[in-house]
C-alpha cells in the first residue's frame, strides 16, 4: 500500500513537472508557430524572415514590451491595469509639450515617467484607500488620462524639437553599429533588470507572495495597502517611458494615439505565461508574448487584411491565453 502512494505521488510530481516545463516553453512554440505561419503565408518566407523585418518588428514592438513591464509586477500581484493606453498618450504630450517648452531631452523624459507614476500612484490610492476594485479604478483612470491629455495637448497635435528622443523607436538607427533601434537595447536591458529585481529581491517575493494568497500575506506581515501602492506606482513609470517611446515614433505628442494598447500589454503578459488570477508570471515570458503580438501584426499588415481583421485576430488570441490560464489553475487546482 505505502509502496503503491509513493508510486502515485511520484506519478503525480513527475506530471507537474512535465506541465511546468511545457508552459515555461509554450510562449516560444508560440512565437515559432506566428513567424513560421506568415513566412509561409506571405509566400516570400526569406522577405519576412529577414534582417529588414526583424528591425521593424522589434522596433514596433518597443511600445508594449516596455509596458509589458510594468503590467507583469501588476498581473502577478492579481491586478489589472486598463488606463495603459490613456497613459501612453498622455506621457506622450508630456514629453513633447516639456520640449517644445525647451526643456532638455533628459528632462522631458524624466517629467513623462514621473507624470506615469503619478499616474499610476492614483490608481493604488483608489484600490486600497477608496477600496475600489482594479478594475474599475483603472477604468476611470483610462478617461481622466485621456482626457487630461487632451486638455494638455489643447486637443491637437503637439510637435516638438527634433533632437535624440527620435532615435529611440526608429527601425533604422543612425549608427549602424547598433543594429537595432535604442529602445529595443533600453527594452531588453530594463527587462533583464526587473527578471533580477522579481527573483532575487525582497519586493519581488512580497509581488508572488500578494498575487499568490492575499490574506496570507497580510498574515506574515506584509504591508498589502503599501504594497499594492508601490507596484502601481512602479509600472506607472515604465507606463510613462513608454509613452516617450511613443512619441519618439510619432516625432509628436498626440493624446489620441495608444487606444487599446492596454489590450496587447496584458495579452503579452498572459501569453508569456501570466494568470490574471495572480501569483504567476515572468519577464521573460512577457517579452516573448510582446514579440508575439509584434509579429501578429507585422503578418497581417504583410498579408494587406484591413485593421479590423488585426483587431479580430487579436481579441481572438487574447480570450485564448485566458482560456489557456484557466484550464492551466484548474488542472492545478484537480
Amino acid at each position: 500500500m505505502k509502496n503503491s502512494v509513493n508510486q502515485m505521488t511520484g506519478s503525480v510530481n513527475q506530471m507537474t513537472g512535465v506541465m511546468r516545463i511545457a508552459a515555461a516553453f509554450a510562449p516560444l512554440l508560440g512565437l515559432a508557430f506566428v513567424i513560421a505561419l506568415f513566412a509561409i503565408l506571405t509566400g516570400s518566407p526569406e522577405s519576412y524572415l529577414s534582417t529588414t523585418n526583424l528591425r521593424v518588428v522589434l522596433a514596433q514592438t518597443v511600445i508594449v514590451a516596455i509596458g509589458a513591464l510594468g503590467m507583469t509586477m501588476i498581473i502577478i500581484s492579481g491586478g489589472i491595469d486598463l488606463s495603459v493606453g490613456s497613459g501612453i498618450a498622455l506621457t506622450s504630450v508630456v514629453t513633447a509639450v516639456a520640449l517644445r517648452a525647451g526643456w532638455s531631452p533628459l528632462a522631458a523624459i524624466a517629467a513623462a515617467i514621473i507624470a506615469g507614476g503619478i499616474i499610476g500612484l492614483v490608481n493604488g490610492v483608489a484600490i486600497t484607500t477608496l477600496r475600489v476594485v482594479p478594475f474599475i479604478a483603472t477604468l476611470g483612470m483610462l478617461g481622466i488620462a485621456r482626457g487630461a491629455a487632451k486638455w494638455i495637448a489643447n486637443q491637437q497635435t503637439v510637435n516638438a524639437p527634433a533632437t535624440w528622443i527620435n532615435e529611440l523607436a526608429v527601425t533604422f538607427p543612425s549608427r549602424p553599429w547598433m543594429l537595432f533601434a535604442p529602445g529595443v537595447w533600453l527594452a531588453v536591458l530594463l527587462a533583464i533588470i526587473m527578471t533580477l529585481v522579481l527573483r532575487n529581491t525582497i519586493f519581488g517575493r512580497r509581488v508572488f507572495a500578494l498575487g499568490s494568497n492575499e490574506a496570507a500575506a497580510r498574515a506574515v506581515g506584509i504591508r498589502v495597502d503599501r504594497l499594492k501602492i508601490r507596484i502601481y506606482s512602479f509600472a506607472g513609470l515604465f507606463f510613462g517611458l513608454a509613452g516617450v517611446a511613443q512619441m519618439s515614433r510619432l516625432r509628436q505628442g498626440d493624446p489620441t494615439v495608444a487606444v487599446g494598447v492596454e489590450l496587447d500589454v496584458i495579452a503579452a503578459v498572459v501569453i508569456g505565461g501570466g494568470s490574471l488570477n495572480g501569483g504567476e508570471g515572468s519577464i521573460g515570458g512577457a517579452m516573448i508574448g510582446a514579440l508575439i503580438m509584434a509579429f501578429l501584426r507585422n503578418g497581417c499588415q504583410q498579408m494587406g487584411w484591413p485593421n479590423y481583421v488585426q483587431e479580430i485576430i487579436i481579441g481572438a488570441v487574447i480570450v485564448l491565453a485566458v482560456a489557456a490560464d484557466r484550464y492551466r489553475v484548474s488542472r492545478q487546482e484537480s
